[in-house]
């Protein structure tokens, strides 16, 4: 028998006779096998070389071979018994994904390695990565180069669910596919961030609302800022009235990642708190703008510390900079705002002790003014320097500080610094939106996820993007729904009218219990003849009455009574191809809809309510289509009587961005009470989505809407009793219909019953 073929010989004289032939394989193979002897047993070293021969069976080649003899050199102190098991994950991971992913694995394995714990934490690793090349074999380089970025110490489940999620969200799109695992789309930069990080902006949003308001009175308006990429993680940004903190810290976790929120929020708060003046951006070059910005930021803090002095110890930490730091601008800056903070800080360069002194000198720091002088003093000074100001990579310092973009009037900028000042812009990576005019809109208040106004395109027109939960995954992915506005046809409002006049007398019962149903701010009054509670003002003047023998007025208890109405109402009614069913008497489901919107509409237009009509169907989740029947600021007229009774069945019920859309929408009004309710006929589905999935993203947008005060139920169509409104809507927050034709009764009687509430 030739002793290559001997497979009675062991495993390392196997492998030696099968690379005798390759010069430059068999020198590297006998030196690594010599050294791995001084570390390893035999047994382990027999195991190490059957590693070698199943690389050499699935044919990995030469650069994987040579992958291989390095990890085990490094990684033989540590792991000398798993070596074999190793190679053989990698010869399994070549199958599936060829030598030079296979190459690439066990490269980054040893950067990693490090950072797992134990084998089982290694199995997890290598199984996700198995899982990857079995589904996507172009993308396991693209996740071994980075695998650092993906694979932080005791978070290996969080790198599996982030192959898993990838392979999801990507589907069958190769491009998608290589974009995310390159870390080039934005879900993957999200997810890549929030690895090892937290908590975020989703576990102290309450905690942050509640600190604010006790500081300055007033609710704050706060909202999510995705990640885009950027490994120190976006500053918080002010637009308008809003406070947009990042999703995630990058990188950091627990009491640090808490503390830096809270510091961030009170900074951003304070702006607001002393006025937020909109400085023209005119001649001003990007230096001058940071220094303004950085003295802007000295002046709301000195004015938050002159009524809180406790504020000191929050900020103070992050207001480490010392000279040395390096010589560059930036570090420059962020030593004149330590000088700034804290008077008592000495620097060796002239310019801090400049701004320490303008700033001491400024007097009357209720004026934003001085900002601005004070800035154009110093930038002027660096620029005598001959200092570069990098526009491109400026970031604020220090961490817990806004972006500063919302101090700015970008509108009128003066052409000859237009290229520099949109370079600095581009460097804050922040989203903007332009209304109609040209100018910056303000973002309004989003409840259940954020939208973001998009080109038309298409059919219809394309007015916003929001997320979508995914519940294996455990994450929203942003902006992965599209809803487009459709266009109203306006149908024959005659034939509405007609069928309104046979139902007369469930007509008028749904008047009347309309008009019962009370909703409103409670009115206390006092001086009331009974009540639940004592009037303490009428008591004691009826106490002294009688001490002076007069006849005391016996009206001395309160009570509180609803004098007015106070409730906004929106219905979103249910149009996909479901509802086009035929009953016995030849209507369809949808005109038993139209028919009950219509009796709900004439009588909350008699009573005034604020109320809208919106109705929803969708195509996938880049065409979920929303048609407004009537706005909250129209009447209820002939011409929304057309545009309801135009309304056609037709696609599918992607209920989810539907309420996340009511939900934005209803956000604008203001209202004592809010109530979006619900009209379907069917199960939440799509054509490029489960069942199962939808329904969990429907529960959550529920969720998300009573956070925001917003109630959410559900009128459904479900026969046989068996239908998901309980499981998204609550069982006491869903009216499942037995019989169509009942329909316009239930859903009156639904909202006579939450308007009592």
């Amino acid at each position: 028998m030739s002793p290559v073929l001997d497979i009675a010989a062991p495993h390392a004289d196997r492998l030696a006779r099968l690379l005798a032939g390759r010069e430059g394989l068999a020198g590297i193979f006998a030196d690594t096998r010599r050294r791995l002897s001084a570390r390893l047993d035999e047994a382990a070293l027999e195991d190490w070389a059957a590693g070698g021969l199943a690389l050499l069976e699935v044919n990995a080649g030469a650069s994987c071979l040579l992958a291989y003899w390095r990890a085990s050199l490094e990684l033989a102190p540590r792991r000398g018994d798993e070596l074999g098991e190793m190679a053989m994950r990698a010869a399994a991971l070549c199958r599936e994904a060829g030598g030079k992913a296979a190459a690439a694995t066990l490269d980054a394995f040893v950067r990693i390695e490090p950072r797992l714990a134990g084998t089982q934490e290694s199995d997890i690793w290598w199984r996700a990565l198995l899982t990857l090349a079995r589904a996507a074999p172009d993308c396991v380089e693209r996740v071994a180069e980075r695998a650092e970025k993906l694979m932080l110490p005791g978070h290996v489940a969080a790198f599996a669910d982030f192959i898993d999620a990838g392979l999801k969200a990507a589907g069958r799109d190769r491009a998608t596919r290589r974009a995310f695992f390159a870390l080039e789309d934005r879900l993957a930069q999200a997810m890549g961030a929030r690895i090892g990080a937290g908590p975020g902006f989703a576990e102290l949003e309450a905690e942050l609302k509640t600190v604010l308001t006790a500081l300055w009175g007033t609710v704050p308006n706060l909202q999510p800022l995705a990640i885009v990429g950027r490994e120190t993680g976006p500053r918080a940004n002010i637009a308008g009235p809003v406070i947009r903190l990042p999703e995630a810290v990058p990188g950091m976790a627990g009491e640090p990642s808490r503390r830096l929120y809270l510091a961030s929020a009170v900074h951003a708060s304070s702006h607001l708190a002393f006025g937020n003046p909109r400085f023209p951006v005119r001649k001003f070059k990007p230096v001058q703008i940071a220094l303004a910005t950085l003295v802007e930021d000295a002046r709301i803090e000195a004015l938050a510390m002159r009524r809180y002095p406790g504020l000191r110890r929050l900020w103070a930490p992050y207001h480490d900079a010392t000279p040395e730091d390096g010589p560059t601008v930036a570090a420059l800056l962020k030593r004149v705002a330590r000088g700034l903070f804290d008077p008592t800080y000495a620097d060796p360069d002239a310019l801090v002790g400049k701004a320490q002194a303008l700033f001491a000198s400024a007097g009357d720091l209720d004026d934003p003014a001085l900002s601005l002088g004070i800035g154009t003093r110093l930038a002027n000074d660096i620029g005598q320097r001959r200092l570069r100001f990098d526009a491109r990579g400026h970031v604020a310092q220090p961490a817990y500080r806004d972006d500063g973009l919302g101090l700015w009037d970008f509108s009128d900028i003066d052409p000859e610094v237009t290229d520099a000042v949109e370079l600095m812009v581009e460097a804050a990576r922040i989203e903007r939106r332009e209304a109609e005019d040209g100018k910056e809109d303000e973002p309004s208040r989003e409840p259940a996820g954020r939208a973001r106004p998009k080109l038309a395109g298409g059919e219809g027109t394309v007015v916003a993007t929001y997320p979508e939960w995914d519940a294996a995954a455990g994450i929203e992915r942003p902006d992965w729904t599209t809803v487009r506005e459709m266009v109203p046809a306006v149908g024959d409002a005659r034939v509405l009218t007609r069928a309104l006049d046979r139902a007369a007398p469930v007509r008028a019962r749904i008047a009347r219990l309309v008009k019962a149903a009370k909703v409103g701010r409670t009115a206390r009054l006092k001086r009331q003849a009974e009540g639940h509670d004592l009037d303490i003002d009428a008591a004691i003047e009826a106490a002294i009455a009688r001490r002076a023998g007069e006849v005391p007025d016996l009206r001395v208890f309160r009570s509180t009574a609803l004098l007015q109405r106070d409730l906004a109402v929106l219905v979103l009614v249910d149009v996909s191809q479901s509802t086009r069913e035929r009953l016995a008497d030849g209507s369809s489901v949808l005109d038993i809809e139209k028919l009950a919107v219509a009796m709900l509409a004439e009588a909350l237009e008699k009573l005034g309510d604020d109320f809208a009509l919106l109705a929803f169907a969708s195509n996938g989740r880049g065409d979920v289509r929303a048609t407004s029947v009537k706005g909250f600021s129209e009447t209820y007229d002939a011409e929304a009587a057309a545009r309801l009774a135009g309304l056609s069945s037709g696609l599918s019920t992607r209920l989810g961005t539907a309420l996340r859309h009511a939900g934005a929408q209803i956000a604008r009004v203001r209202s004592f009470r809010k109530l979006i309710l619900v009209l379907t006929d069917g199960e939440p589905s799509d054509i490029d989505a489960a069942s199962g999935d939808l329904v969990a993203d429907a529960r959550r947008v529920v969720l998300q809407l009573r956070g925001q005060g917003i109630d959410t139920f559900g009128v459904t169509l479900d026969p046989a009793g068996v239908g998901s409104g309980p499981a998204i809507f609550g069982k006491a927050n869903a009216i499942p219909v037995r019989r169509v034709e009942d329909l316009p009764m239930r859903l009156s009687e639904l909202y006579f019953r939450l308007a009592r509430r």
